[in-house]
C-alpha cells in the first residue's frame, strides 16, 4: 500500500473525442505533463474539474488500467471513484484498487439531497466492506454547493473512528477556509495522519501552517508552478510576494467558468483544439472569452 504522497494537486481535466467518450491516451498524457513540466505532485483525474461524473462508466472503469500499464506512480494519482449509486462506486473503486491505485476521491451520493449522515455513514461503509481492502485510502469530498450532501465533521470522525487509516483525508471543495480549519482540527490534520486538502491554491499557507496536507485544485491546471515557487519560498517577503502572484492567478482564473478555462488553457498551450470540447451540459468559452483568458494568461507569464 502506497498512500497518496502530500503536495500540490491538479484536479485533472479531461479530453474527450468526436463521439464525446473519454480519450484515454490524452488524458494520460496531459497527466504525465502536469506531474513533470506542470509542477504538480499529484493528479486527481474525474472529479469535478474533470468532468467525472459526466464521463460514461465504462470509460472511467477502464482509465486506471491505462494509467497502471503506463508506469504512472501510484502515489501520484487520486482517482474521484463517487458516484450516486453506491455499486458504481463500488465498482470504479474496485477498477482503481486493482490497477494498483488505492487512493480514491469519493463524493457521497448525490441525487438525494439532505441525507442523514447515517445514510452517508452507510455508502461509506459499504464501499470500505465491499472493496475489502486493507490498503484502500478514500479521501472524502466536501463539496456542498455541487453534491447538496455536505459532510459534517460528526461524521468525519465517526468515519475515521470506525475504519482508521482507509479514511484517509478530504478534499474540501467548500471555499470557505473556516471549513478546512474545523476539518483539520477536529482530526489532528497531518499530524495525526488526516490528509486535508483544501480547494484553492489561495489558501496554500494558510492550511500548511495549520496542518493541511496540500492543495487540490482545478486552476492548478496552469498555476501549481507558481504555488510550488510560494511553498518552497522564505518566510517573509518572499512568501508574501510569491503568494501575492498566486492569489492573483487564482482570481484571474475565477473570471471565467472554471472547466472550460483550464481546457481552453491546454489547448492554447498544445494547439489541440479538441481540449475545447465540453461534457454536456457544459459549454466552451466564448470566442470573446478565450482572448480575453489568453491575455490574462500572457500577462501573468502562464502562457
Amino acid at each position: 500500500m502506497t498512500k497518496a504522497r502530500r503536495g500540490i494537486y491538479a484536479a485533472a481535466v479531461s479530453p474527450f473525442q468526436q463521439d464525446g467518450s473519454l480519450d484515454h491516451a490524452k488524458l494520460l498524457e496531459y497527466c504525465q505533463h502536469l506531474l513533470t513540466d506542470g509542477g504538480c505532485d499529484g493528479v486527481a483525474p474525474t472529479g469535478t474539474t474533470g468532468e467525472g461524473t459526466s464521463i460514461a462508466m465504462a470509460d472511467r472503469l477502464t482509465l486506471p488500467e491505462v494509467f497502471a500499464k503506463a508506469g504512472v506512480e501510484r502515489d501520484r494519482v487520486i482517482f474521484g471513484t463517487g458516484a450516486p449509486s453506491a455499486g458504481d462506486c463500488v465498482a470504479l473503486t474496485r477498477a482503481a484498487v486493482d490497477a494498483g491505485f488505492v487512493n480514491v476521491l469519493v463524493l457521497p451520493p448525490y441525487y438525494y439531497k439532505n441525507a442523514p449522515d447515517d445514510g452517508l455513514f452507510a455508502y461509506y461503509a459499504n464501499l470500505v466492506e465491499k472493496i475489502g481492502s486493507d490498503d484502500l485510502r478514500i479521501y472524502l469530498y466536501h463539496f456542498p454547493q455541487m453534491s447538496q450532501a455536505p459532510l459534517s465533521t460528526d461524521l468525519v470522525l465517526r468515519l475515521r473512528a470506525a475504519f482508521g487509516p482507509i479514511i484517509a483525508g478530504l478534499k474540501d471543495s467548500s471555499g470557505d477556509f473556516a471549513q478546512s480549519r474545523a476539518f483539520i482540527e477536529v482530526t489532528g490534520g497531518v499530524e495525526a495522519d488526516f490528509d486535508v486538502y483544501p480547494s484553492s491554491e489561495a489558501f496554500l499557507w494558510d492550511g500548511l501552517s495549520i496542518g493541511s496536507a496540500g492543495i487540490i485544485s482545478g486552476s492548478t491546471n496552469v498555476t501549481a508552478n507558481l504555488v510550488q515557487t510560494a511553498r518552497n519560498a522564505a518566510e517573509g517577503a518572499d512568501r508574501d510576494a510569491a503568494m501575492k502572484v498566486v492569489s492573483d492567478a487564482r482570481a484571474m482564473a475565477g473570471k471565467y467558468p472554471l472547466m472550460a478555462a483550464m481546457k481552453t488553457a491546454e489547448y492554447l498551450r498544445s494547439g489541440d483544439e479538441s481540449w475545447l470540447q465540453m461534457a454536456p451540459p457544459l459549454r466552451p468559452l466564448s470566442d470573446e472569452q478565450v482572448a480575453a483568458l489568453r491575455a490574462d494568461l500572457t500577462a501573468q507569464s502562464l502562457l
